[in-house]
């Protein structure tokens, strides 16, 4: 492919090959080293009419910016707020944005309110992220949950949640009530690695007489996996207006009721277990 410096005697020939050298996905610096064309205007009649290959094309990271700058012009926002939200200067702003009407001018005091909100939400937005890491840190941490993992958080779990025998009201009944689906899913998880059945369990909503009952039933029975038609009847709870509840809207499903059927001696052990844990525990304070 090489030839005489200067000398493009066979325009044609070279043309040929460099047109070939484009579509096969060359850049023009790796046409002009693979020909030896050092003239930029030879080059150019020879590559003339071929576009370039995709992967030459560079994204113009400014294009983003530029519509998020229209965006915020047309709510009214100022060069000064808009340099604040993007990071670019108000050159480019005004280059991007002076077809756009000019916003009113707003009292000053409501610009510093506006520019406090920003820098709130902004800082919002900034913890909510460090939360968000934490978070998935702390659960990569977990790993692989083994059988003596489930069973010592599933003991934890039911002396917190679950009914507990009294000596002025002896009830040897495995009962737990909770309204998180995760920790209803631990749970169960829980219960079928001792061996219980779903056979020997019962279900039923308990909530308050305002909700969407049905509508409860439902998520619960589709949780655990069961026909609604086989929960027992729910338990009402009646409003008294001189409360302010908070667990009210569209995610408020009341909590599920678990029993376990013939649980007296399931019941017994779990306390033994629980025993078993907190009498170790001061040799853990030191």
């Amino acid at each position: 492919m090489a030839h005489s410096h200067g000398k493009y005697a066979d325009f044609e020939g070279l043309r040929e090959q460099a047109v070939a050298l484009r579509r096969a996905g060359l850049s023009r610096r790796q046409i002009r080293d693979r020909l030896r064309v050092d003239n930029n205007d030879i080059l150019n009649r020879l590559l003339e009419g071929e576009p370039p290959p995709e992967w030459t094309k560079r994204p113009n990271a400014k294009d983003d910016l530029r519509a998020r700058a229209r965006e915020l012009r047309l709510q009214g926002w100022t060069y000064d707020q808009i340099q604040v939200e993007l990071g670019c200067s108000k050159s480019s702003i005004s280059l991007w944005v002076r077809d756009l009407p000019k916003p009113e001018r707003r009292d000053p005091a409501e610009q510093a309110r506006l520019a406090c909100r920003k820098r709130w939400e902004h800082e919002l937005a900034v913890r909510d992220e460090q939360r968000q890491r934490t978070k998935a840190a702390a659960a990569a941490q977990i790993g692989e949950m083994s059988d003596r993992d489930l069973f010592m958080a599933g003991v934890a779990l039911y002396w917190a949640e679950g009914s507990k025998d009294k000596p002025y009201d002896r009830r040897e009944n495995v009962l737990f009530v909770n309204s998180d689906p995760d920790v209803i899913q631990l749970y169960l998880a829980w219960l079928a690695m001792l061996g219980v059945g779903r056979e020997r369990l019962t279900y039923r909503v308990m909530i308050h007489m305002t909700a969407d009952v049905e509508g409860a039933k439902h998520y619960w029975a589709d949780l655990v996996g069961v026909d609604v038609s086989t929960f027992q009847k729910t338990t009402i709870k009646k409003h008294n207006p001189k409360t302010v509840r908070k667990n009210v809207g569209e995610n408020y499903r009341g909590c599920l009721v678990i029993r376990v059927l013939q649980a007296a001696e399931l019941y017994r052990q779990i306390e033994g277990w629980w025993k078993g844990m907190v009498a170790q525990a001061p040799a853990r304070l030191g």
